[in-house]
């Protein structure tokens, strides 16, 4: 789930000489250092295996604001009165995200050092009834063993499921009480998703995806598939 986060630290603007406690970059420079920590935390974690990068909280900062501008680019020997750091962060259904705002107001930016918060998009780890937005990848749900019959029947192998790191429309259908199994045909392909090469090998790839979908298709048209089967998951 994507959370947009911008956080504004504020602070008496004074002369570029003079050395000055909490000023607007000093305390933004404090979140920034307690956010990297966070970030490196959860990095481990996929780095030693331990979790997918769908099941921890990411935190990138996507851009940094401050200074005084000039003709010539900025001027230099004054220190701002406010700075702004913004934040993707993305957070899996699997966590309680009551406690990462916790740690936001009170930590990465708490109004005791001067700073402050908003949310340029913040949504729900739930669906309107309160569940979690996930979607069951076992036998109990007749979606997924559906998918299963197709991709075997397609001579396929199916992988591992994981939760996406990212977002698809899929989160739309989840957020209605909808189930979604999210699906990609590029088997024997690396995980280049919003990679900053992402490609497919070769254009077969392309012609076995279209056989695993038209596998899928017609597996989810078999008449012998009851609504009372599918009832509880529609």
């Amino acid at each position: 789930m994507p959370w947009w986060l911008v956080i504004k630290a504020t602070g008496a603007p004074g002369h570029g000489a003079k050395l000055y406690d909490n000023s607007a970059i000093e305390n933004l420079f404090k979140s920034i250092e307690s956010i990297r920590r966070f970030r490196a935390s959860q990095f481990d974690l996929v780095k030693a295996g331990l979790k997918g990068e769908g099941e921890v909280i990411s935190v990138n900062m996507a851009f940094l604001k401050a200074g005084t501008p000039s003709p010539t680019g900025f001027v230099m020997n004054l220190q701002p009165s406010e700075a702004e750091a913004g934040f993707d962060i993305r957070i899996p259904p699997t966590v309680n995200a009551e406690f990462l705002e916790k740690r936001i107001a009170e930590e990465w930016a708490p109004a005791s050092r001067n700073m402050s918060f908003e949310f340029k998009q913040k949504g729900s780890t739930q669906d309107y009834r309160g569940r979690p937005l996930i979607t069951a990848t076992d036998r109990s749900n007749p979606w997924w063993a559906l998918l299963v019959e197709a991709i075997k029947k397609a001579n396929g192998k199916i992988g591992k499921p994981e939760i996406f790191p990212a977002a698809t429309d899929s989160l739309y259908f989840r957020q209605q009480g909808l189930r979604a199994i999210g699906f990609s045909p590029m088997a024997n392909t690396p995980v280049l998703l919003h990679d900053h090469n992402e490609f497919p090998t070769i254009l077969m790839k392309l012609q076995d995806g279209v056989w695993k979908y038209l596998s899928l298709r017609n597996n989810c048209r078999k008449p012998s598939l009851m609504a009372s089967q599918l009832g509880p998951w529609l």
